[in-house]
């Protein structure tokens, strides 16, 4: 990948150049307001970001979280089509753009729109993407818009709606996805990796699916979800390295944080869904390892992988929660 393609490193340049001098207790009054919102549960019909300094808190509170959660779902939709890339990329909800570094960063020329009803996100965002000094960021359209009203979204070939669908009543929720879908050959719906998050998430992949859309990522098949409702829920892990700020509006110390996140990537062209997904954090045991997985045979199993598998077992002791199953090469 190009050296000067935006990533976790320049996003974390770019927010501490932005966020400097930002009083730390002005913020994280801010922080626990929008904690309080993110895991609440009524719909807001009215911007959570409301003015600068609820702006910097988020971006200092969330960005980095959701970039690396939008960039773990786009690392998916790149390993099951690696010869497609996107012309354009539209960012439903997008916010300060969280969404758009992890596009940049998959992918060179792409252009980005991202459309949100908060100004003062939009305006932070530009800051941020100046600041980034990459040209495709630099390039981004950052247009004011009341997600989920008015008319459908215009053609792009992959929009991205990345912890937006909470924000939403049912009915807003299923418009904003059903658009997506008629708008864009690849849909990447994240949201947070809770009980209700995942429901969210399945009831957009049900949409995407009636739609004409056929699922790429996580899942190796567009068949009805295995998982009994309410018994659990499919999430995964994304590792977030904290700056100072970060710790310091999070009341953190560890140096990182893991994000957990669901998601869905259909596409309306063809793409490779893997043969099988790990699905929870491997358990490493003396002389073996237990995967649990999600088959294209529409059921969940463990698979024990012991030394006696030589390649696979030294395979299976490397990989990690999300990763496909078996490697390459390699033969369960």
């Amino acid at each position: 990948m190009n050296a000067t393609l935006p990533n976790a490193e320049t996003l974390r340049a770019a927010l501490a150049g932005l966020l400097d001098g930002l009083p730390p207790r002005q913020a994280a009054r801010a922080v626990d307001r929008l904690i309080a919102n993110y895991r609440g549960t009524t719909p807001t019909d009215a911007p959570v970001l409301r003015d600068r300094s609820d702006v910097a808190a988020y971006a200092a509170y969330r960005m980095p979280a959701t970039f690396e959660a939008v960039r773990s779902a786009l690392d998916a939709l790149r390993e099951a089509a690696p010869d497609w890339a996107p012309a354009t990329h539209t960012d439903v909800g997008g916010g300060t753009g969280a969404a758009g570094w992890a596009v940049a960063g998959a992918w060179e020329g792409t252009r980005t729109t991202v459309l949100d009803w908060s100004e003062p996100a939009l305006a932070l965002g530009r800051e941020l993407a100046e600041l980034s000094g990459a040209p495709a960021l630099r390039a981004v359209e950052w247009r004011r818009a009341r997600i989920g009203e008015g008319p459908g979204l215009a053609a792009a070939d992959l929009v991205t709606v990345s912890y937006v669908l909470k924000e939403l009543t049912a009915d807003t929720r299923a418009a904003l996805v059903d658009a997506a879908a008629a708008a864009a050959q690849a849909v990447v719906v994240v949201e947070p990796g809770t009980p209700d998050g995942y429901a969210r998430v399945i009831e957009a992949r049900d949409r995407l699916i009636a739609a004409g859309l056929t699922i790429a990522a996580p899942c190796p098949h567009s068949a009805a979800c295995p998982i009994e409702p309410g018994t659990d829920w499919c999430h995964f892990s994304a590792r977030v390295s904290r700056s100072s700020l970060h710790r310091q509006v999070k009341g953190g110390s560890l140096p990182y944080e893991d994000e957990k996140f669901s998601y869905v990537v259909a596409t309306r062209f063809e793409a490779g869904p893997v043969r099988e997904r790990v699905v929870r954090k491997p358990q490493i045991r003396k002389g073996q390892v237990l995967l649990d997985l999600c088959t294209r045979d529409e059921a969940l199993r463990r698979s024990t992988v012991t030394k006696r598998h030589g390649g696979l077992y030294r395979a299976a002791r490397d990989v990690a929660w999300g990763d496909a199953w078996p490697p390459p090469g390699e033969q369960d």
